[in-house]
Protein backbone atom coordinates (compact mmCIF):
# COMPACT_ATOMS: atom_id res chain seq x y z
CA UNK A 1 0.00 0.00 0.00
CA UNK A 2 1.43 3.50 -0.90
CA UNK A 3 2.48 5.21 1.78
CA UNK A 4 0.94 9.28 1.69
CA UNK A 5 4.12 10.30 2.48
CA UNK A 6 5.28 9.39 -0.51
CA UNK A 7 2.78 11.63 -2.83
CA UNK A 8 -0.46 9.47 -2.88
CA UNK A 9 -4.08 9.99 -1.31
CA UNK A 10 -6.44 7.71 -0.89
CA UNK A 11 -8.78 7.85 -3.47
CA UNK A 12 -12.23 8.68 -2.31
CA UNK A 13 -15.02 11.42 -3.50
CA UNK A 14 -13.20 14.04 -1.70
CA UNK A 15 -9.63 12.80 -2.54
CA UNK A 16 -7.82 13.48 -5.51
CA UNK A 17 -4.80 10.88 -6.20
CA UNK A 18 -1.88 12.76 -6.91
CA UNK A 19 1.33 11.65 -8.82
CA UNK A 20 4.12 10.13 -7.26
CA UNK A 21 7.65 12.08 -6.69
CA UNK A 22 8.99 11.54 -10.03
CA UNK A 23 12.96 9.97 -10.69
CA UNK A 24 15.41 12.92 -10.78
CA UNK A 25 16.83 12.46 -14.17
CA UNK A 26 19.60 15.65 -13.62
CA UNK A 27 19.48 17.57 -11.16
CA UNK A 28 18.93 21.81 -11.86
CA UNK A 29 22.13 23.54 -12.09
CA UNK A 30 23.72 26.53 -10.60
CA UNK A 31 22.59 28.80 -14.02
CA UNK A 32 19.14 27.04 -14.06
CA UNK A 33 18.97 28.20 -10.92
CA UNK A 34 20.25 31.50 -11.75
CA UNK A 35 17.11 31.82 -14.89
CA UNK A 36 14.87 30.95 -12.49
CA UNK A 37 14.88 33.65 -10.45
CA UNK A 38 16.17 36.26 -12.95
CA UNK A 39 13.36 38.76 -12.63
CA UNK A 40 14.60 39.41 -8.87
CA UNK A 41 16.01 43.25 -9.28
CA UNK A 42 19.98 43.29 -10.09
CA UNK A 43 22.86 44.07 -7.80
CA UNK A 44 20.74 43.97 -4.64
CA UNK A 45 21.68 41.09 -2.05
CA UNK A 46 18.38 39.69 -1.23
CA UNK A 47 19.19 38.48 2.22
CA UNK A 48 15.75 38.56 3.76
CA UNK A 49 13.62 35.77 1.95
CA UNK A 50 12.41 35.35 5.64
CA UNK A 51 9.45 38.76 4.81
CA UNK A 52 7.87 37.82 1.23
CA UNK A 53 9.51 34.65 -0.03
CA UNK A 54 10.31 34.11 -3.31
CA UNK A 55 9.06 32.80 -6.81
CA UNK A 56 10.77 31.11 -9.60
CA UNK A 57 10.01 31.69 -12.89
CA UNK A 58 8.46 28.52 -13.84
CA UNK A 59 5.73 28.96 -11.60
CA UNK A 60 5.28 32.64 -11.85
CA UNK A 61 4.14 30.99 -15.85
CA UNK A 62 1.93 28.23 -14.27
CA UNK A 63 0.04 31.46 -12.76
CA UNK A 64 0.03 33.59 -15.47
CA UNK A 65 -1.36 30.05 -17.61
CA UNK A 66 -4.09 30.08 -14.83
CA UNK A 67 -4.59 33.42 -14.65
CA UNK A 68 -5.44 33.36 -18.33
CA UNK A 69 -7.34 30.25 -18.33
CA UNK A 70 -9.72 31.59 -16.23
CA UNK A 71 -9.98 35.27 -18.57
CA UNK A 72 -10.68 33.40 -21.57
CA UNK A 73 -13.71 31.31 -20.24
CA UNK A 74 -14.61 32.78 -16.64
CA UNK A 75 -17.95 30.85 -16.29
CA UNK A 76 -16.76 27.38 -17.21
CA UNK A 77 -13.77 27.93 -15.49
CA UNK A 78 -15.33 28.63 -12.04
CA UNK A 79 -18.21 25.89 -12.42
CA UNK A 80 -15.67 23.24 -14.27
CA UNK A 81 -12.37 23.96 -13.12
CA UNK A 82 -11.69 26.23 -10.04
CA UNK A 83 -12.91 24.11 -6.96
CA UNK A 84 -10.88 20.97 -8.38
CA UNK A 85 -7.77 22.86 -9.09
CA UNK A 86 -7.99 23.60 -5.48
CA UNK A 87 -8.65 20.58 -4.23
CA UNK A 88 -5.83 19.09 -6.03
CA UNK A 89 -3.81 21.39 -4.41
CA UNK A 90 -5.13 20.80 -1.20
CA UNK A 91 -4.80 17.06 -1.86
CA UNK A 92 -0.44 17.72 -2.39
CA UNK A 93 -0.33 19.58 0.53
CA UNK A 94 -1.72 16.77 3.01
CA UNK A 95 0.98 14.28 1.76
CA UNK A 96 3.46 16.80 2.24
CA UNK A 97 2.20 17.35 5.80
CA UNK A 98 1.25 13.87 7.02
CA UNK A 99 -2.62 15.03 7.66
CA UNK A 100 -4.64 12.15 7.71
CA UNK A 101 -7.84 13.45 5.23
CA UNK A 102 -8.03 16.07 2.59
CA UNK A 103 -11.00 17.90 4.68
CA UNK A 104 -8.57 18.71 7.12
CA UNK A 105 -6.88 21.11 5.06
CA UNK A 106 -7.70 24.22 4.09
CA UNK A 107 -5.94 26.86 1.66
CA UNK A 108 -6.18 30.72 2.80
CA UNK A 109 -4.09 33.69 1.65
CA UNK A 110 -1.77 33.35 4.54
CA UNK A 111 -0.88 32.87 8.15
CA UNK A 112 -2.97 36.38 9.36
CA UNK A 113 -6.06 34.94 8.18
CA UNK A 114 -5.90 31.58 9.74
CA UNK A 115 -5.02 33.28 13.22
CA UNK A 116 -8.21 35.47 12.50
CA UNK A 117 -10.19 32.01 11.90
CA UNK A 118 -8.96 30.40 15.15
CA UNK A 119 -9.16 33.66 17.39
CA UNK A 120 -12.73 34.51 15.91
CA UNK A 121 -13.63 30.79 16.95
CA UNK A 122 -12.38 31.64 20.50
CA UNK A 123 -13.86 34.76 20.67
CA UNK A 124 -17.38 33.13 20.17
CA UNK A 125 -16.86 30.76 22.62
CA UNK A 126 -16.29 33.50 25.34
CA UNK A 127 -19.08 35.48 23.73
CA UNK A 128 -21.22 32.87 24.26
CA UNK A 129 -20.53 31.62 27.77
CA UNK A 130 -18.60 28.96 26.94
CA UNK A 131 -15.08 30.46 28.84
CA UNK A 132 -15.20 32.49 32.31
CA UNK A 133 -13.69 36.19 32.16
CA UNK A 134 -10.37 35.09 33.75
CA UNK A 135 -9.39 32.25 30.96
CA UNK A 136 -6.47 32.96 29.28
CA UNK A 137 -4.85 32.48 25.36
CA UNK A 138 -1.13 32.21 26.19
CA UNK A 139 1.93 32.89 23.56
CA UNK A 140 5.22 34.34 23.39
CA UNK A 141 6.09 37.69 23.55
CA UNK A 142 7.59 37.39 20.20
CA UNK A 143 4.45 36.40 18.50
CA UNK A 144 3.66 37.98 15.05
CA UNK A 145 2.25 41.41 15.92
CA UNK A 146 -0.63 40.93 13.40
CA UNK A 147 -1.91 37.88 15.88
CA UNK A 148 -1.63 39.82 18.84
CA UNK A 149 -4.14 42.39 16.84
CA UNK A 150 -6.22 39.16 16.41
CA UNK A 151 -6.73 38.78 20.28
CA UNK A 152 -7.40 42.53 20.59
CA UNK A 153 -9.89 42.29 18.10
CA UNK A 154 -11.64 39.23 19.03
CA UNK A 155 -10.45 38.22 22.56
CA UNK A 156 -10.23 41.25 24.93
CA UNK A 157 -13.42 42.59 24.06
CA UNK A 158 -14.78 39.53 25.54
CA UNK A 159 -13.62 39.12 28.07
CA UNK A 160 -10.74 36.97 27.34
CA UNK A 161 -7.04 37.57 28.96
CA UNK A 162 -3.58 37.24 27.69
CA UNK A 163 -0.33 35.82 28.73
CA UNK A 164 2.86 36.62 27.46
CA UNK A 165 5.68 34.60 28.09
CA UNK A 166 9.53 35.91 27.46
CA UNK A 167 11.39 34.06 24.87
CA UNK A 168 15.09 33.49 26.30
CA UNK A 169 17.42 35.19 23.95
CA UNK A 170 20.12 34.50 23.06
CA UNK A 171 19.10 31.10 23.60
CA UNK A 172 20.97 27.98 24.04
CA UNK A 173 18.45 25.31 24.26
CA UNK A 174 15.25 23.78 24.26
CA UNK A 175 14.94 23.93 27.61
CA UNK A 176 14.82 27.45 28.27
CA UNK A 177 12.51 27.81 26.19
CA UNK A 178 10.54 25.12 27.97
CA UNK A 179 10.69 26.52 31.35
CA UNK A 180 9.57 30.01 30.76
CA UNK A 181 6.54 28.44 29.06
CA UNK A 182 5.91 25.89 31.72
CA UNK A 183 6.12 29.29 34.49
CA UNK A 184 3.73 31.37 31.96
CA UNK A 185 1.04 28.05 31.65
CA UNK A 186 1.37 28.70 35.98
CA UNK A 187 0.21 32.14 35.50
CA UNK A 188 -2.48 31.38 33.02
CA UNK A 189 -4.15 29.31 35.31
CA UNK A 190 -4.11 32.01 38.42
CA UNK A 191 -7.18 32.49 39.93
CA UNK A 192 -8.73 29.58 39.13
CA UNK A 193 -8.77 29.85 35.13
CA UNK A 194 -8.08 28.05 32.04
CA UNK A 195 -5.59 28.25 29.56
CA UNK A 196 -8.53 27.77 26.55
CA UNK A 197 -5.57 28.30 23.70
CA UNK A 198 -1.80 28.23 23.20
CA UNK A 199 -0.40 29.94 20.31
CA UNK A 200 3.37 28.54 19.38
CA UNK A 201 5.24 29.74 17.07
CA UNK A 202 7.09 27.19 15.27
CA UNK A 203 9.76 29.39 13.98
CA UNK A 204 9.53 33.08 15.51
CA UNK A 205 10.13 36.26 13.55
CA UNK A 206 11.80 38.54 15.18
CA UNK A 207 14.34 37.04 16.64
CA UNK A 208 14.49 33.87 14.21
CA UNK A 209 14.24 30.76 16.49
CA UNK A 210 12.85 26.96 15.72
CA UNK A 211 10.62 26.32 18.85
CA UNK A 212 10.55 22.47 20.22
CA UNK A 213 7.05 22.46 20.03
CA UNK A 214 6.41 19.06 19.87
CA UNK A 215 7.86 19.38 23.74
CA UNK A 216 6.04 22.96 24.39
CA UNK A 217 2.48 21.01 22.68
CA UNK A 218 3.60 18.02 24.58
CA UNK A 219 3.20 20.55 28.43
CA UNK A 220 0.08 21.91 27.20
CA UNK A 221 -1.42 18.50 26.80
CA UNK A 222 -0.13 17.57 30.65
CA UNK A 223 -1.76 21.28 31.81
CA UNK A 224 -5.17 20.22 30.17
CA UNK A 225 -5.10 23.24 27.81
CA UNK A 226 -7.96 23.23 25.41
CA UNK A 227 -6.51 23.81 22.13
CA UNK A 228 -3.21 24.32 20.79
CA UNK A 229 -2.56 26.46 17.59
CA UNK A 230 1.08 26.51 15.67
CA UNK A 231 1.97 29.70 13.76
CA UNK A 232 3.87 28.34 11.54
CA UNK A 233 4.43 31.15 8.58
CA UNK A 234 8.01 29.96 8.47
CA UNK A 235 7.74 26.40 8.37
CA UNK A 236 6.80 24.62 5.03
CA UNK A 237 9.86 24.61 2.92
CA UNK A 238 12.50 25.36 5.38
CA UNK A 239 11.84 22.46 8.41
CA UNK A 240 9.78 19.34 8.28
CA UNK A 241 6.27 19.99 8.79
CA UNK A 242 4.28 16.78 10.33
CA UNK A 243 1.23 17.62 11.50
CA UNK A 244 0.34 14.56 13.16
CA UNK A 245 3.59 13.94 14.71
CA UNK A 246 3.17 17.87 16.19
CA UNK A 247 -0.04 17.26 17.71
CA UNK A 248 -1.50 20.78 17.09
CA UNK A 249 -5.26 21.07 16.90
CA UNK A 250 -4.30 24.03 14.32
CA UNK A 251 -1.56 24.77 11.93
CA UNK A 252 -0.40 27.32 9.66
CA UNK A 253 2.20 27.85 7.04
CA UNK A 254 2.58 30.31 4.29
CA UNK A 255 3.86 28.90 1.29
CA UNK A 256 5.11 31.96 -0.33
CA UNK A 257 7.75 31.96 2.09
CA UNK A 258 9.95 29.00 1.67
CA UNK A 259 8.21 27.17 -0.50
CA UNK A 260 8.29 28.85 -3.97
CA UNK A 261 4.46 30.46 -4.08
CA UNK A 262 3.44 33.70 -5.71
CA UNK A 263 1.71 35.58 -2.75
CA UNK A 264 -0.78 34.74 -1.57
CA UNK A 265 -1.60 31.43 -0.12
CA UNK A 266 -0.87 29.27 3.39
CA UNK A 267 -2.35 26.31 4.49
CA UNK A 268 -4.81 25.59 7.26
CA UNK A 269 -5.27 22.05 9.19
CA UNK A 270 -7.50 21.78 11.55
CA UNK A 271 -7.75 18.63 13.49
CA UNK A 272 -11.75 17.43 14.32
CA UNK A 273 -13.00 21.23 14.58
CA UNK A 274 -16.55 22.12 13.06
CA UNK A 275 -16.92 25.61 14.38
CA UNK A 276 -14.77 27.72 12.33
CA UNK A 277 -15.18 29.72 9.93
CA UNK A 278 -13.73 32.15 6.86
CA UNK A 279 -13.74 35.58 8.25
CA UNK A 280 -15.12 36.32 4.71
CA UNK A 281 -18.76 35.07 4.13
CA UNK A 282 -19.84 34.36 1.07
CA UNK A 283 -22.25 32.07 -0.60
CA UNK A 284 -20.62 28.71 0.78
CA UNK A 285 -20.84 29.65 4.67
CA UNK A 286 -22.11 26.21 6.18
CA UNK A 287 -19.93 24.01 4.01
CA UNK A 288 -16.79 23.81 6.14
CA UNK A 289 -14.27 25.63 6.18
CA UNK A 290 -12.11 24.01 3.00
CA UNK A 291 -14.78 25.19 1.05
CA UNK A 292 -15.82 28.46 2.58
CA UNK A 293 -12.58 28.91 1.76
CA UNK A 294 -12.51 28.16 -1.73
CA UNK A 295 -14.77 30.69 -2.44
CA UNK A 296 -14.15 34.19 -0.61
CA UNK A 297 -15.95 36.37 -3.56
CA UNK A 298 -14.22 37.79 -7.09
CA UNK A 299 -10.36 37.50 -6.24
CA UNK A 300 -7.60 35.85 -8.35
CA UNK A 301 -7.22 32.05 -6.75
CA UNK A 302 -4.34 31.41 -8.83
CA UNK A 303 -1.92 31.11 -6.19
CA UNK A 304 -3.70 28.27 -4.60
CA UNK A 305 -3.79 26.69 -8.00
CA UNK A 306 -0.32 26.44 -8.78
CA UNK A 307 0.73 23.96 -5.79
CA UNK A 308 1.66 20.90 -8.20
CA UNK A 309 3.87 23.41 -10.25
CA UNK A 310 5.74 23.89 -7.40
CA UNK A 311 6.50 20.21 -6.46
CA UNK A 312 7.70 20.44 -9.91
CA UNK A 313 10.24 22.92 -8.96
CA UNK A 314 11.22 21.62 -5.89
CA UNK A 315 11.75 18.04 -7.02
CA UNK A 316 14.06 19.33 -9.91
CA UNK A 317 17.00 19.71 -6.94
CA UNK A 318 19.07 16.68 -5.22
CA UNK A 319 16.51 15.68 -2.43
CA UNK A 320 13.56 17.71 -3.57
CA UNK A 321 12.20 19.58 -0.82
CA UNK A 322 14.27 18.06 2.08
CA UNK A 323 18.17 18.65 0.25
CA UNK A 324 16.23 22.46 -0.38
CA UNK A 325 16.10 22.49 3.58
CA UNK A 326 19.50 21.09 4.27
CA UNK A 327 21.18 23.02 1.45
CA UNK A 328 19.47 26.65 3.00
CA UNK A 329 20.36 25.25 6.56
CA UNK A 330 23.81 24.70 5.60
CA UNK A 331 24.00 27.71 3.88
CA UNK A 332 23.03 30.15 6.84
CA UNK A 333 25.02 28.43 9.21
CA UNK A 334 27.91 29.34 7.39
CA UNK A 335 26.88 32.07 6.55
CA UNK A 336 26.18 33.27 10.03
CA UNK A 337 29.30 31.97 11.66
CA UNK A 338 31.74 33.71 8.99
CA UNK A 339 29.65 36.97 9.71
CA UNK A 340 29.81 36.59 13.95
CA UNK A 341 33.29 35.58 13.90
CA UNK A 342 34.56 38.29 11.43
CA UNK A 343 32.63 41.20 13.83
CA UNK A 344 33.70 39.12 16.57
CA UNK A 345 30.31 38.31 17.99
CA UNK A 346 28.06 35.90 18.45
CA UNK A 347 24.80 33.64 17.01
CA UNK A 348 21.72 34.02 18.25
CA UNK A 349 21.13 30.74 19.31
CA UNK A 350 22.58 27.12 18.33
CA UNK A 351 23.02 26.31 14.40
CA UNK A 352 20.34 23.38 15.57
CA UNK A 353 17.73 25.60 17.07
CA UNK A 354 17.91 27.86 13.19
CA UNK A 355 16.07 26.59 9.81
CA UNK A 356 17.24 28.85 6.75
CA UNK A 357 17.55 31.95 9.20
CA UNK A 358 19.44 32.91 11.89
CA UNK A 359 20.11 35.77 14.09
CA UNK A 360 23.89 37.27 13.99
CA UNK A 361 25.10 39.63 16.63
CA UNK A 362 25.95 42.93 14.79
CA UNK A 363 29.12 44.93 16.33
CA UNK A 364 28.78 46.84 20.13
CA UNK A 365 30.26 50.08 18.09
CA UNK A 366 27.21 50.62 15.87
CA UNK A 367 25.53 51.24 18.72
CA UNK A 368 21.83 49.76 18.33
CA UNK A 369 20.00 51.53 21.18
CA UNK A 370 16.41 51.19 19.91
CA UNK A 371 14.00 49.86 17.70
CA UNK A 372 14.23 53.36 15.88
CA UNK A 373 17.98 52.96 15.51
CA UNK A 374 17.41 49.16 14.05
CA UNK A 375 15.02 50.56 11.55
CA UNK A 376 17.75 53.55 10.44
CA UNK A 377 20.20 50.81 10.26
CA UNK A 378 18.20 48.62 7.63
CA UNK A 379 17.08 51.27 5.87
CA UNK A 380 21.00 52.71 5.45
CA UNK A 381 21.84 49.62 4.20
CA UNK A 382 18.91 49.29 1.65
CA UNK A 383 19.63 53.06 0.18
CA UNK A 384 23.47 52.94 0.15
CA UNK A 385 24.38 49.43 -0.13
CA UNK A 386 21.58 47.56 -2.11
CA UNK A 387 21.24 45.19 0.74
CA UNK A 388 18.00 43.81 2.09
CA UNK A 389 18.06 42.31 5.49
CA UNK A 390 16.15 42.98 8.48
CA UNK A 391 17.82 44.44 11.81
CA UNK A 392 16.28 43.20 15.50
CA UNK A 393 17.01 45.69 18.70
CA UNK A 394 17.53 43.47 21.92
CA UNK A 395 17.22 45.23 25.39
CA UNK A 396 19.40 44.71 28.20
CA UNK A 397 18.05 42.16 30.23
CA UNK A 398 20.41 39.85 32.65
CA UNK A 399 22.95 42.25 33.53
CA UNK A 400 26.43 40.41 33.73
CA UNK A 401 24.48 37.41 31.45
CA UNK A 402 23.98 39.87 28.27
CA UNK A 403 26.38 38.85 25.61
CA UNK A 404 29.14 41.18 25.19
CA UNK A 405 32.07 41.90 22.11
CA UNK A 406 35.56 42.90 22.88
CA UNK A 407 34.34 46.83 22.98
CA UNK A 408 30.73 46.14 25.11
CA UNK A 409 26.91 44.96 25.20
CA UNK A 410 25.54 43.39 21.89
CA UNK A 411 22.33 45.06 21.61
CA UNK A 412 21.90 44.55 17.97
CA UNK A 413 21.28 41.87 15.55
CA UNK A 414 21.05 40.94 11.39
CA UNK A 415 18.40 38.52 10.40
CA UNK A 416 19.96 36.90 7.46
CA UNK A 417 18.06 34.03 5.21
CA UNK A 418 19.26 31.60 3.00
CA UNK A 419 17.56 30.75 -0.42
CA UNK A 420 18.82 28.52 -3.12
CA UNK A 421 19.35 31.98 -5.24
CA UNK A 422 21.61 33.43 -2.70
CA UNK A 423 24.95 33.58 -3.56
CA UNK A 424 28.26 33.77 -0.66
CA UNK A 425 28.96 37.65 -2.47
CA UNK A 426 25.35 38.57 -0.97
CA UNK A 427 26.69 37.90 2.74
CA UNK A 428 30.42 39.58 2.11
CA UNK A 429 28.56 42.26 0.86
CA UNK A 430 26.96 42.69 4.26
CA UNK A 431 29.99 42.14 5.88
CA UNK A 432 32.13 44.59 3.99
CA UNK A 433 28.88 47.27 4.62
CA UNK A 434 29.51 47.11 8.25
CA UNK A 435 32.97 46.78 8.33
CA UNK A 436 33.11 49.93 6.46
CA UNK A 437 30.29 51.87 8.48
CA UNK A 438 32.68 51.03 11.70
CA UNK A 439 35.59 52.34 9.85
CA UNK A 440 33.45 55.75 9.38
CA UNK A 441 32.45 56.23 12.67
CA UNK A 442 36.09 55.77 13.58
CA UNK A 443 37.29 57.88 11.50
CA UNK A 444 34.86 60.96 12.63
CA UNK A 445 35.74 60.66 16.14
Amino acid sequence: MDDPRNGAVEATEDNHRTSKKPKLTRPISEPEIRQEFSHHQPGVARINNGSFGSCPRSVLTAQNSWQLRFLQQPDDFFFNTLRNGILDSRAAIKDLINADNVDEVSLVDNATTAAAIVLQQIGRRFAQGSFCKNDTVIMFHCAYQAVKKSIEAYVSPVGGSVVEVQLPFPVHSDEEIVAEFKKGLERGKANGGRVRLAIIDHITSMPSIVLPVRELIRVCREQEVDQVFVDGAHAIGSVRVDVKEIGADFYVSNLYKWFFSPPSVAFLYCKKSSDVHHPVVSQEYGKGLPIESSWVGMRDYSPQLVVPSILEFVNRFEGGIEGIMKRNHDGVVKMGTMLAETWGTILGSPPEMCASMIMVGLPSRLCVMSDDDAFRLRSYLRVHHRIEVPIYYQAFRNGDKDPRDKDGLITGYVRISYQVYNTVDDYHRLQNAINQLLEDKENLQ
